[in-house]
């Protein structure tokens, strides 16, 4: 009769109980959970509001949505931008706040300007585009005097 000890069976359990930094797990304790595995970024998708009261998903537009949203997006990248800088004048009477995020304009910020003169954050006026081509403050239409602006030069 042999051995317990040498059996192959006590090999294996030598082997659990050995974890490799000098501990070792006792009669009911488990061995660590595996590692997870490793993180994937996805890249979401993106929603866009074909018009104001819509919300879709990019993956569920039809073509010519996709058109639209398109020359949107060009129409918008033409408006000019800037930093906001608020001047050395006190006097000097300079929009302090958006009106979309309600936040104070700080020295440095990316500002668009639409054809009215009114001034936002870019990435304020750049959403409120997508889903309505009108300024928030004066509901001037912004294609049109875009477009008009592009007749006089």
């Amino acid at each position: 009769m042999g051995n317990c000890l040498s059996s192959q069976a006590a090999d294996d359990l030598s082997l659990l109980n050995d974890s490799g930094d000098g501990a070792s797990l006792g009669p009911g304790d488990a061995p660590p959970p595996p590692a997870p595995p490793p993180y994937q970024e996805h890249e979401p998708i993106p929603v866009y509001h074909p018009t104001p009261s819509q919300t879709r998903l990019a993956t569920q537009l039809t073509e010519e949505e996709q058109i639209r949203i398109a020359q949107r997006i060009g129409l918008i990248q033409h408006l000019p931008k800037g930093i906001f800088d608020p001047g050395t004048e006190p006097s000097e009477k300079k929009v302090k706040e958006c009106v979309i995020c309600m936040l104070d304009f700080v020295y440095g910020d990316p500002i668009r300007f639409l054809p009215c003169l009114h001034i936002y954050h870019v990435d304020c006026i750049d959403d409120w585009l997508m889903r309505s081509f009108t300024c928030p403050s004066c509901m001037e239409p912004v294609d049109a005097a875009l477009l008009a602006s592009y007749e006089t030069n």
